[in-house]
């Protein structure tokens, strides 16, 4: 009777089902129970919040991204910006331009190039603005030209490659020396960087990248072109067994050029002035490549004074890389990835003179 009726007290509101006699540590369990149990109310709700404010942090990242890559590719292959901004990007990001044989062309090295040639005409002072000599038009021209030459360098590096041919930075820095002494004046190397900010807007490393690439070009275009090497070597043995520069230039279908009168050593001429200078006059020199690398030269000194010299030379043209690039062309095996306006071929003349 007794246990019924604990039973039923046990059951009547107000009524606690905990022992009559606990032990102080069982209560500070229970607590401490209690307390953790209210602390996990707040602290699940809280990790929860923390979970969505990340999904939507990245979401945001995602699409910020999207956007500017969409943005940046407007601006590259839509609207064509050469401006500084997207330039300094694609020095960062490789993007290319267009795709010669399968190896992309780099998007900055087509914008080093176009802007570099385009910035001393717009430095020019006088008619841009007239319609004999459209500004709008010469930059289509120079930028057909500049994405022409990009391509070619790029062709002349997978071909490099291909050969095992490489430019060392002593090359570059050698023909950087070299550079700084066209003109006559041997500048010291922050005049010489002036110049180029100037009048080119290059950056020291934007010039050597300019350098490379003509240098590779040079070193594919001599590797490759054994008629040229051939005609040199032919046309050295009749000049230096006593036959007229001129005659034998006309035999071997060559070029002939004269100075007429005394130049300064320093004279613009790929190499010729120089050349001369370090002979003994009416002597010939061996094969030179020229500094434009475009081909050999062989130069005879006719008189030298002070710092001047006359000289009389022949040149043999590289012409197979040429050919090769004119046929990766005419086999369509060059993709561009820009639109260049139809008038930029109708104003070489046009610009050169500029």
């Amino acid at each position: 009777m007794s246990k019924l009726k604990d039973k039923i007290k046990d059951k009547l509101p107000g009524a606690s089902n905990e022992p009559e006699h606990k032990t102080e540590k069982e209560k500070l369990d229970e607590r401490r129970e209690e307390i953790l149990a209210q602390g996990r109310k707040f602290k699940y709700p809280m990790q929860f919040a923390k979970h969505r404010l990340v999904i939507a942090t990245i979401i945001v990242a995602l699409v910020a991204l999207v956007l500017a890559g969409l943005i940046g590719w407007l601006s590259l292959y839509k609207t064509q910006s050469t401006g500084d901004i997207l330039y300094r990007i694609t020095t960062i990001l490789p993007v290319p331009v267009a795709k010669v044989d399968g190896e992309n062309v780099r998007y900055s090295d087509y914008l080093m190039i176009y802007r570099s040639s385009i910035t001393p005409v717009k430095q020019q002072n006088g008619a841009l603005s007239t319609a004999e000599n459209d500004l709008g038009a010469l930059e289509n021209y120079y930028k057909r030209t500049a994405l022409t030459d990009a391509e070619d360098y790029t062709y002349a590096i997978k071909l490099a490659k291909q050969m095992d041919i490489t430019v060392t930075d002593e090359m570059i820095d050698k023909a950087f020396d070299e550079h700084r002494k066209i003109g006559g004046t041997e500048r010291s190397k922050e005049g010489f960087l002036k110049i180029l900010k100037d009048n080119f807007n290059l950056s020291e490393s934007e010039y050597r990248r300019m350098l490379y690439l003509s240098l590779i070009k040079t070193e594919v275009s001599r590797k490759i072109d054994n008629n040229a090497t051939k005609k040199a070597e032919e046309a050295l043995a009749k000049v230096k067994g006593g036959a007229d520069f001129k005659t034998t230039a006309d035999e071997l279908g060559l070029g002939y050029e004269e100075t007429g009168e005394l130049i300064d050593v320093m004279n613009i001429d790929g190499g010729r002035s120089t050349l001369a200078y370090n002979l003994t006059p009416g002597a010939i020199s061996d094969v030179l490549v020229s500094d434009n690398g475009d081909g050999y030269y062989i130069v005879k000194l006719v008189d030298k004074a002070d710092s001047k010299v006359n000289y009389v030379s022949i040149t043999v043209p590289f012409t197979e890389f040429e050919n090769r690039m004119k046929n990766v062309r005419e086999e369509n095996r060059i993709e561009e990835y820009i639109e260049l306006s139809d008038d930029s071929n109708n104003n070489g003349d046009q610009a050169k003179n500029q």
